[in-house]
């Protein structure tokens, strides 16, 4: 198993809304309408920012105010990273954009 994913995958980390530039009308843009988000894991070498593809059925919008913005988005989807397919579960505080997250491996990518 590969060493970044088994890390992430144990416990809490720290992340923020990565992309290339994020901000909270990005983020709001990218959950809601695109349905592909940046989330960056900050804590690792130079910081991991992963491309997610958003699952509309576990992420969680009613704790967020993006007029406002305040309260919070859970944001949950799939990516493969490092030929493993993992679930990225993510909770992001709109006053800041950061929060924990973490992921749940869900199978290794045979080459």
């Amino acid at each position: 198993m590969d060493e970044l994913v088994q890390r992430l995958a144990e416990g809490e980390h720290p992340v923020s809304v990565g992309g290339p530039k994020p901000s909270l009308e990005e983020f709001k843009k990218r959950v809601t309408d695109m349905g592909y988000v940046f989330i960056k894991f900050t804590n690792t070498r130079g910081g991991t920012d992963l491309g997610v593809r958003v699952d509309k059925n576990t992420t969680e919008l009613s704790q967020a105010n993006f007029e406002q913005g305040n309260g919070s988005v859970h944001v949950e989807g799939t990516l493969t990273l490092n030929y493993v397919k993992v679930r990225c579960v993510a909770n992001i505080d709109l006053s800041t954009l950061n929060g924990t997250g973490h992921l749940v491996i869900q199978e290794e990518v045979r080459v």
